[in-house]
């Protein structure tokens, strides 16, 4: 009898997942024309709705995936943002250069930090983490050519036009965009991003797998850094001022968790709803003050006891829908 091949096939992504990655592409054709005949205020608004996106999925990365819960990302927003000043103001690089370079600066500064906060676990992973990100916000405050406590100006970008540069700043946000998915998409579907999720069900019996647990959580920690810097950078181009305050508080952290609870965590998407989402409720409800905060907090609450994967992961297990698929899975037979 002829041999036969008992090879399983290992499905990784589907008709409707190629389709969906097409029609994203197709969409960032169309956003990169914006710039040509949107409205100014749509370029605005996506280039914060890009910074909350960025943010919360690198918190996403190394929460949802890695298993290391940190309250204290903003100490790397506020490096990625004073980094592209100074760069900017006292280096002469022009700022949306600065972006990434101050992104890697970042990453380099959390090589060290990552020592510091691997020493703590659980809660005190946790705790650790924001006590880093306040030592850096006071260390900021007391540094007088930064503009002290009071923070200071992006002077850096003086002589040029309002348009230029928020043309330049909306396409600088769309790469960034584009490269963090892409970044992170190809690493969660590598043998590494296995390594990960095996890291964060169950660390030791990743290690007696051989896994090279502390390495892989190395990598994952710097590259959340980095994002979280090149988030930083990109949110105080536009803003044009950085103070301690803005650049280091928790509410960062905070709302990046809220943002990945109500779209979905382990997810790619769910960064997106979640951004949309806040930035949506943040549009409309701010004014309201303490309610507007107490209206974040409901909506958590009710996410989390009603939708447990978040919106995204509840339309997923519904109706299948994945725009970015990362699991295998068995080809059924015929």
């Amino acid at each position: 009898m002829p041999a036969t091949d008992t090879t399983p096939d290992v499905l990784r992504s589907s008709a409707s997942s190629r389709g969906a990655l097409a029609a994203a592409g197709a969409l960032v054709v169309v956003a990169a024309s914006m710039p040509f005949w949107a409205d100014p205020s749509w370029l605005r608004d996506f280039v914060e709705i890009a910074c909350y996106f960025i943010f919360a999925m690198m918190w996403n990365l190394l929460a949802g995936y890695g298993g290391m819960v940190s309250i204290g990302q903003q100490a790397f927003f506020g490096l990625g943002g004073y980094g592209m000043l100074i760069l900017g103001n006292f280096g002469g690089v022009y700022p949306f250069v600065a972006i990434p370079l101050a992104a890697l600066a970042t990453a380099l500064v959390a090589v060290p930090v990552s020592r510091i906060a691997f020493r703590l676990q659980g809660g005190y992973f946790a705790i650790g983490t924001w006590v880093i990100a306040e030592v850096f916000r006071l260390g900021f405050a007391n540094a007088s050519f930064v503009g002290g406590g009071s923070g200071t100006s992006l002077t850096a970008l003086r002589g040029i036009d309002r348009a230029t540069r928020e043309n330049a700043t909306f396409w600088t946000a769309l790469a960034c965009v584009v490269a963090s998915v892409a970044l992170v998409y190809l690493f969660l579907r590598s043998k590494q991003g296995l390594a990960l999720l095996a890291i964060r069900d169950n660390e030791v019996a990743a290690e007696s797998q051989g896994v090279a647990v502390q390495r892989l959580k190395l990598a994952v920690y710097v590259v959340a850094a980095l994002g979280a810097g090149l988030a930083g950078a990109l949110y105080f181009v536009g803003n044009l001022r950085i103070s301690p305050d803005a650049a280091f508080s928790v509410n960062w952290s905070a709302f990046a968790i809220f943002m990945v609870v109500i779209g979905g965590i382990g997810r790619i998407e769910g960064p997106i709803v979640g951004a949309l989402i806040f930035w949506a409720l943040n549009k409309l409800l701010s004014d309201y003050g303490t309610w507007y905060l107490m209206g974040l907090g409901a909506l958590a609450i009710g996410v989390t006891i009603f939708f447990k994967q978040g919106l995204w992961g509840w339309a997923q297990q519904r109706w299948g829908w994945t725009l970015f698929p990362t699991s295998r899975r068995l080809k059924e037979a015929p």
